[in-house]
């Protein structure tokens, strides 16, 4: 089996290059070739008795797309994107992006006439304001964004894609991916993770926005988890609507902040300064709060059920403790 993972040089990129290569299967088959493709150089991985390939390039170019399918993956992993703070502050980069270069990589693979599944990370940013204190699976999609419009226009071509034959195609909305590791990106929602990873490496960390505000999120190790499932689901199960809401776990930033005291004491807690930041503010208060998920959780996809465990799997996976 052939895959191709776009934007694998990204935390999730990265994380699930090396599930790939620690399970060396997938869909009940031997991964036998792995292409890795990003704007950057991603890390080269060893899967015993397979083929790993990396690739420089702008997945809004003809040609890199073009090159990428010529290869015949019969997996595609799309992580490729902007983040929806650059995609805000950059109107044409995001569309650029996260629009024109879905748009080429869905019709490279309609052009090839090969019917690969495709998994297409979305986002929860695909709903707007006002919401019902839990979203139904059933609320209907209206982003306040730039990046939710862009996800969301990708979530259409994904279902009529796949309606026509062109690919079997699945979209998970992932929540807020945290604890991320690393440094900070260009994310709106960086600040969710930053409260969390600066103090337990004993940093500073910002909060910009009010502890009342309510998010859901999911730990990478459920990011990733979410991803191989798409991967391996029976699209018939799944039926026409193929873009799916992932579980996560609903709680205020002040519910953040308590989890962490628990798990690591309140020294931690400590290193937590309050400024508000009315640009992140303006994106963050449009964003949604609560999910059902239950077509999901239906279907198999699973996360954490509480903040605390968010937390100790950074412990556990970046800290080592």
């Amino acid at each position: 089996m052939r895959i191709l993972v776009t934007g694998a040089a990204g935390m999730v990129g990265r994380k699930l290059v090396q599930r790939l290569a620690r399970d060396g299967r997938l869909r009940g088959e031997a991964i036998t070739a792995l292409d890795l493709h990003d704007i950057v150089a991603a890390d080269l991985v060893s899967i015993p008795q397979a083929e790993t390939s990396v690739f420089v390039g702008d997945i809004a170019s003809a040609d890199t797309v073009d090159m990428l399918v010529s290869r015949r993956p019969d997996v595609i992993f799309h992580l490729a994107g902007v983040v929806s703070g650059e995609a805000e502050a950059n109107f044409d980069l995001g569309y650029r992006v996260n629009l024109d270069g879905t748009r080429m990589l869905f019709d490279a693979i309609r052009v090839a006439d090969y019917n690969p599944r495709v998994v297409f990370t979305s986002s929860i940013a695909v709903f707007g304001a006002p919401f019902p204190d839990v979203i139904p699976d059933e609320f209907h999609p209206t982003p306040l964004t730039s990046y939710g419009t862009q996800k969301l226009i990708g979530e259409a071509l994904l279902a009529d894609y796949t309606r026509r034959g062109f690919m079997d195609g699945i979209g998970i909305r992932l929540p807020t991916i945290c604890v991320r590791p690393g440094k900070p990106n260009k994310a709106a929602s960086g600040f969710f993770s930053g409260i969390i990873r600066e103090p337990l490496n004993g940093v500073e960390a910002i909060l910009p926005v009010p502890r009342s505000v309510v998010h859901t999120h999911a730990s990478p190790r459920s990011a990733v988890g979410f991803l191989i499932r798409a991967a391996e689901i029976d699209g018939e199960t799944v039926g026409p609507r193929r873009n799916l809401t992932m579980p996560g776990v609903g709680v205020t930033v002040g519910e953040q902040i308590e989890a962490l005291e628990r798990v690591a004491g309140s020294n931690v807690v400590s290193l937590i300064r309050e400024v508000p930041d009315e640009t992140i503010w303006s994106i963050v208060k449009n964003w949604p709060t609560r999910f059902e998920s239950r077509r999901a959780r239906e279907l198999g996809f699973k996360a954490e059920t509480s903040f605390d465990e968010i937390v100790k799997v950074y412990i556990e996976e970046e800290l080592g403790r």
